[in-house]
């Protein structure tokens, strides 16, 4: 594990919130480099589906089986059933996740699916998202769906 793939993350999640978005950030690593990046863009382009994670495997491009199997997908927050589904259908091998007190996705799930994920519980991402709940709690219940 290596901190500067989560501080890339956390830098997303920052272009995200300055953004007027949800502050959370992504980057998908292969072999020790950075493929993809991303942060949730569902505000900034109105959609239903662009979370950070999604975000950071779409800008990574067409990638082979071989390739997401060597991958480690770096998120902020714990990611959420879609994001977490879609590790799972690229058989991404493991995931990084900033914190989960502010949210936590299917963990357990992914792990049974056989996923090594970790988390760090790290306070800059702990933060982020506090201080946007705060701000912006409708905004924040429409991301989660409830």
């Amino acid at each position: 594990m290596n901190d500067q793939f989560m501080q890339a993350a956390i830098d997303e999640a920052i272009i995200g919130r300055d953004e007027g978005g949800i502050p959370i950030g992504s980057v998908l690593v292969i072999d020790g480099q950075i493929v993809g990046r991303g942060h949730n863009r569902r505000v900034q382009k109105g959609s239903s589906v662009l979370h950070a994670e999604m975000d950071a495997l779409e800008n990574a491009g067409r990638l082979t089986a071989a390739q997401y199997g060597r991958a480690t997908l770096y998120s902020t927050l714990s990611p959420c059933d879609m994001c977490s589904g879609a590790a799972l259908l690229y058989q991404i091998p493991t995931i990084i996740v900033g914190e989960n007190k502010t949210f936590q996705g299917p963990e357990k799930y992914v792990r049974s699916r056989g996923v090594s994920l970790t988390v760090l519980d790290n306070e800059t991402c702990v933060e982020l998202m506090n201080a946007f709940i705060a701000k912006h709690p409708e905004l924040w219940n429409e991301d989660i769906g409830v």
